[in-house]
């Protein structure tokens, strides 16, 4: 298990959106280290720290995405939606843009 913590959500002008794809960065950075091929996130700082969920699945698609077209250690990762409003968000992420 890898533990991260998330910022709490302040106003979105207090470096959250750096800190929030640090949280995945460091995370996938330590499950390359140790050569993990699986690796599950749930939506950091999106429950009582209270980071906007469509914002906070942005930063987290676009910081997997980042971190994978240099690495191809880790084969699948999976984000766990606690509810159907992640999950709608996380879906909506996903999509590439126009």
């Amino acid at each position: 298990m890898i533990h991260a913590v998330g910022p709490r959500y302040r106003d979105g002008k207090h470096g959250e959106p750096d800190l929030l794809a640090g949280c995945y960065r460091n995370s996938l950075d330590l499950a390359i280290a140790h050569k993990l091929q699986t690796i599950a996130f749930p939506a950091i700082s999106c429950g009582i720290y209270g980071y906007p969920i469509q914002d906070a699945a942005r930063i987290a698609i676009g910081t997997v995405r980042q971190v994978l077209s240099s690495d191809r250690t880790i084969e699948q990762v999976i984000f766990a939606c606690f509810d159907i409003a992640v999950l709608n968000a996380f879906t909506d992420a996903l999509r590439p843009s126009s």
